[in-house]
């Protein structure tokens, strides 16, 4: 490797990840990217990424979000813990504010149990195949009804449906207390997780899976991390995070500021 191609490596990234103009092909993208590069050069990579989009430069937070979705994935976790070690070990502290694994303390909150499995119109319960069935219909009562279902792929295949409003969405990962599958479902969707609606509702419910929210929290404007920060219903870890990442934020302009000296 010549002395030039680490400095070019970043910029080359991001050139890539934007010329895709969908959400989900960059995910698609970063997400081979991160399991084909050696750790090493990835991690070092990554981490300027992350520092620059801690800095609100704009490409670098674009791609910052489909590294989150691409991070978000299922069967990622290995590879997601590599990095952490490569991040801990190099001192790649922007890298590791964003795939940190928070410690949960103290005992987490029990599902609902108004989550029941739907039942026919003859009180048999709908099997799994039914209501994943179900969730593809047009039918806006029967969607109300399936958002209580407690079973991720049931959830998965409603945020697909077209008639799913946002605030569908906001209301089932605002939920309390909330299934952590279901809000891993909802922080997979790059067509909801992206609305800042959503990605608020997730931080802030103490159900969703503590690395998701810390991944999610990294894209977080000034305000919505002030605002999680303060809240006494997330978890200490995520809320420290978020201080974490407001002192990297740079500075707020308000008006008349450039008077004052």
């Amino acid at each position: 490797m010549d002395g030039q191609r680490p400095r070019r490596r970043p910029e080359a990234f991001v050139r890539a990840t934007l010329s895709l103009g969908d959400g989900a092909l960059r995910a698609a993208y970063v997400a081979s990217v991160v399991r084909e590069w050696e750790v090493p050069v990835l991690a070092q990579v990554l981490d300027q990424v992350c520092e620059r989009a801690e800095q609100a430069e704009t490409d670098a937070r674009e791609v910052l979000v489909a590294l989150v979705d691409a991070l978000n994935v299922e069967g990622m976790d290995d590879v997601v813990q590599r990095l952490r070690e490569e991040a801990a070990g190099r001192s790649l502290l922007a890298l590791e504010r964003l795939i940190r694994h928070p410690v949960r303390v103290g005992r987490a909150e029990a599902a609902s149990r108004a989550d029941r499995v739907p039942f026919d119109g003859r009180g048999r319960p709908l099997t799994l195949g039914e209501r994943k069935s179900l969730a593809r219909r047009p039918d806006r009562d029967l969607m109300q009804r399936l958002m209580l279902d407690p079973h991720p792929d049931v959830i998965h295949r409603l945020l697909r449906n077209p008639r799913v409003l946002e605030d569908d969405v906001v209301r089932l990962a605002a939920k309390r207390p909330g299934r952590g599958g279901v809000l891993a479902v909802i922080a997979r969707s790059t067509k909801w997780v992206h609305r800042p609606r959503v990605r608020m509702a997730l931080v802030l419910n103490p159900r969703t899976p503590l690395e998701i929210a810390a991944r999610i929290a990294g894209l977080l404007l000034r305000p919505e991390l002030e605002l999680v920060a303060g809240s006494p219903h997330v978890p200490p870890a995520v809320r420290a995070l978020c201080v974490e990442h407001l002192d990297r934020r740079p500075p707020v302009e308000r008006p008349g500021d450039e008077g004052l000296h």
